[in-house]
């Protein structure tokens, strides 16, 4: 029998997406900006409450690279980065020609160590480069070590990005993962919690950051009647179109993270049994996970790995994928320093992650216990 595909991640449509489009077709605002950037704005704006200011882009990528701009990181500055996670976290510190400082992960929520990162700055601040910037990534939406990651940049007096692009509607002591940083980075990727097809956004927290992310994301133009620039630009902004399904994706936001949820605790209950699997679980009731991606690790054995048991999910149709390779393990990072005891290298060479989508049904549910429970002889 031919079984369709399952998807790790897919995006899950609420049904208003089409009434925002056409209003930005029937406007024929089919552009950057306008109505629905607006509008998309003022919804993110509301659902992370008083003091944070949202700026809608074309991608979390360009998110990151315009928190450093705001930041002032120039070439040659030092900015720390979690080595867990993917790419698009450290690319845009060589978009500036800054150097990337990695960080290993601790065990617990697999995010940036607290201990290895307090010793990448005093070690960098030794060496006469005090790191401009923190790169803090909330992995596969689990809150980082918010409370002691903030204390040590705060004892040093760095500022940290917060790279939420896996954790809109996650939490930690109840206030909203985004909202910690000096900036916060979301990504509406399709793969993502909600989407915009391709998108992001930056938080920040005065309205006078927003017009400067605004101004550098639409090509820097000064004030002029005809086209005037005095610093480099970008083309950053989100489309209307895009805004569009934003704002018809919003809506069932918190709906999706439940859905999530649920799928976390569908795997806890089939990997109960199985004591050589470890599923990540929220640290405590201080930590609210969206689940984005349920990932587990593996203890390796000859005939049970974590590729053994990707390749028997993906002989019934399922998708499934190792987790992030470190970032200080790549080809075109591996030059550049990293502080930690090899416990990402750990994660990477025996995790994998798991269909979580927002869409997935129950007998998709059960095609994947059953396959994982045959895998184990359960």
């Amino acid at each position: 029998m031919h079984y369709k595909r399952i998807y790790l991640s897919l995006s899950h449509q609420s049904g208003f997406e089409q009434e925002y489009v056409q209003k930005a077709l029937n406007s024929n605002w089919i552009t950057s900006g306008g109505p629905n950037v607006d509008d998309f704005e003022k919804e993110l704006q509301n659902y992370f409450g008083e003091g944070c200011f949202t700026t809608a882009l074309n991608s979390g990528t360009s998110a990151i690279h315009l928190a450093l701009i705001l930041l002032g990181v120039k070439s040659g500055d030092e900015v720390i980065c979690q080595s867990m996670t993917f790419a698009a976290s450290a690319n845009p510190i060589l978009y500036q020609g800054a150097i990337p400082i990695f960080v290993d992960s601790e065990a617990e929520t697999w995010n940036i160590c607290p201990q290895s990162m307090e010793l990448a700055i005093k070690d960098r601040i030794k060496k006469g480069k005090k790191p401009k910037a923190i790169i803090a990534v909330h992995l596969y939406g689990m809150p980082y070590k918010v409370d002691e990651i903030h204390a040590i940049a705060d004892k040093y007096e760095i500022p940290i990005i917060e790279d939420s692009a896996e954790a809109l509607g996650s939490k930690y002591k109840g206030n909203k993962c985004g909202s910690f940083g000096s900036f916060g980075i979301l990504s509406f990727n399709g793969n993502k919690i909600i989407t915009t097809s391709s998108g992001g956004a930056l938080v920040s927290n005065s309205s006078d950051l927003k017009e400067k992310a605004i101004f550098y994301a639409t090509q820097s133009k000064d004030k002029a009647p005809h086209y005037q620039h005095s610093k480099i630009g970008y083309n950053y902004r989100m489309s209307n179109i895009c805004a569009g399904i934003g704002l018809g994706q919003i809506k069932i936001l918190e709906e999706n993270v439940e859905k999530r949820r649920k799928n976390h605790f569908f795997y806890k209950d089939v990997f109960s049994e199985i004591k050589s699997v470890k599923l990540l679980e929220a640290l405590d009731q201080n930590f609210f996970s969206n689940y984005w991606l349920n990932t587990i690790i593996i203890e390796t054995d000859k005939n049970r790995d974590k590729e053994s048991l990707r390749l028997s999910l993906e002989s019934a149709n399922i998708e499934s994928r190792p987790l992030w390779k470190p970032m200080h393990l790549q080809p075109i990072f591996d030059k550049y320093p990293y502080y930690g005891n090899k416990i990402a290298e750990g994660l990477f060479n025996n995790g994998l992650c798991l269909p979580s989508g927002s869409n997935l049904k129950e007998e998709d549910r059960d095609r994947i216990e059953k396959v994982i429970k045959t895998f184990f002889n359960c």
